[in-house]
């Protein structure tokens, strides 16, 4: 019960979502933390800044001016003139006591007081973090000189704290929204890239449980995951048509080769009671038995043939079928005592698997020599190419019987024989092997009749090799 669940976990739609919320949320973090140190420390500098400037304000003032605690009482005319804005100012008389208290009141040290007596106009303290109520200010005592007193002037930092750890509360609220937010559109879109590759494993498991190498792929989309898909259901497609022709291959050796077993089960029966037939009788059987073995032997080569042309491994390579036909007349005119003449023209090379090519080429030559036994003309081998660009021709021309127009459609059928054949030898996959090479190399077997008798049976062969 863990294991699938642990699975759907390590999904890969899963994993994108996480990673895409993962990455979000280290870029917004960061974004947030510099954003708010940036801002954070901008304001902070500028509040010093400010408070520096108003200090320094006072101090030139009262270096310049001789002023006294009453020029800076609440009450007296124009003291905003002396009481900068956003400020407090508390004043205090030459013994450190508080004349003027500002709003809130200010609390004076003993460097307060010492301030409050000197002698020089503009001498300097300042504490930092003062706490007054729950605020906390930043005061400076500024000497009015003479011994006269002092100024305090206050600056609230409470506020600009309170107002940072707003923007701080506010920013981390903000990243978890886009964190959150970031993982939900991670998830919405690993859900629609993995949609397809989902209906992909699907289909692959579907085939993998029931074997059935029809089942149609949903393909959509031009990218990398559509060019899959297609790809997937190119290769289904070829293995169900591989699926269908090795059957329907067994089913047809079975039906063939009954007859020639049928056959010799009955000879074979008949030799238990040899000695009881007449001598012409035996001669007559064993002569038979002997027929029946070579085309059980010739049948059973072909289906090899025909077999090993459809999983053919031999590597592609750069082939003259010109050469090729040279070396199937040199093997056809010791089979069959034929003059067999070869006629080329043009480029003749191409790519392609050479065994293949020439088993083609002597069953085409051989087939042309059974249907014309009794001829005397030669049998013609024509090579020519390109007819279009990337495809040569191969014909055999013969002077035989010819074939008749039913069955010109036929005849590269597998164990297909024209009547006028049946009492030939042969199993019918002669042309059928034809057809299967024709077609590995990208091209498409052609028959037809031969003006003057006979018939010229052939194969293209295209500039792309499909095996």
């Amino acid at each position: 019960m863990v294991r699938p669940r642990r699975l759907r976990l390590l999904s890969l739609r899963t994993t994108f979502a996480v990673s895409f919320a993962a990455v979000t949320a280290a870029v917004t973090v960061l974004v947030g933390i510099l954003s708010y140190g940036a801002a954070a420390r901008l304001v902070r500098v500028d509040q010093q800044t400010v408070f520096d400037e108003v200090v320094q304000d006072l101090r030139d003032t009262l270096e310049q001016d001789r002023m006294t605690p009453g020029d800076f009482s609440s009450s007296a005319p124009g003291h905003d003139l002396v009481r900068p804005a956003r400020t407090d100012v508390q004043v205090l008389g030459p013994d450190g006591a508080v004349v003027d208290p500002g709003r809130p009141g200010l609390p004076v040290t003993d460097a307060d007081r010492r301030i409050a007596a000197r002698s020089a106009a503009g001498a300097l303290t300042e504490h930092a973090d003062v706490d007054v109520g729950n605020d906390v200010y930043r005061v400076a005592t500024v000497a009015l000189g003479g011994g006269r007193g002092a100024v305090q002037v206050a600056q609230e930092f409470s506020d600009t704290e309170d107002l940072l750890r707003a923007l701080q509360q506010r920013t981390l609220i903000l990243m978890a929204a886009v964190v959150v937010g970031a993982g939900l559109f991670g998830w919405w879109l690993a859900r629609r890239i993995t949609r397809r590759l989902v209906i992909l494993t699907s289909a692959a498991e579907d085939v993998a449980r029931t074997r059935r190498l029809g089942i149609q792929v949903p393909v959509t989309g031009y990218d990398e995951v559509g060019r899959l898909g297609r790809a997937f259901d190119r290769m289904l497609g070829r293995l169900a048509q591989s699926e269908e022709d090795q059957r329907r291959l067994v089913q047809d050796a079975g039906h063939e080769l009954r007859t020639p077993l049928t056959s010799l089960r009955t000879n074979i029966s008949l030799l238990r009671r040899i000695d009881e037939l007449p001598t012409e009788t035996r001669d007559e059987l064993v002569a038979d038995l002997g027929q029946e073995a070579r085309e059980l032997t010739d049948l059973v080569n072909e289906l090899v043939d025909l077999a090993a042309g459809q999983s053919d491994t031999e590597p592609p390579q750069r082939v003259d079928l010109a050469d090729i036909a040279e070396d199937v007349a040199v093997l056809a005119r010791r089979r069959t005592a034929r003059e067999i003449v070869v006629r080329a023209s043009g480029d003749t090379t191409t790519d392609g698997r050479p065994a293949m090519l020439q088993r083609a080429l002597s069953n085409l030559v051989e087939n042309a020599a059974k249907f014309d036994r009794e001829g005397s003309a030669p049998i013609e081998i024509a090579v020519s190419g390109p007819a279009r660009p990337g495809t040569i021709r191969v014909e055999i021309l013969d002077r035989g019987s010819g074939i008749a127009d039913e069955d010109l459609m036929r005849i590269f059928d597998r164990f297909y024989r024209a009547a006028d054949a049946r009492a030939l030898p042969g199993s019918g996959l002669g042309l059928s092997i034809v057809r299967e090479v024709a077609l590995a190399h990208g091209g498409a077997p052609f028959a037809f009749r031969r003006e003057g008798g006979g018939s010229v049976i052939g194969f293209t062969v295209g500039g792309h090799d499909r095996g």
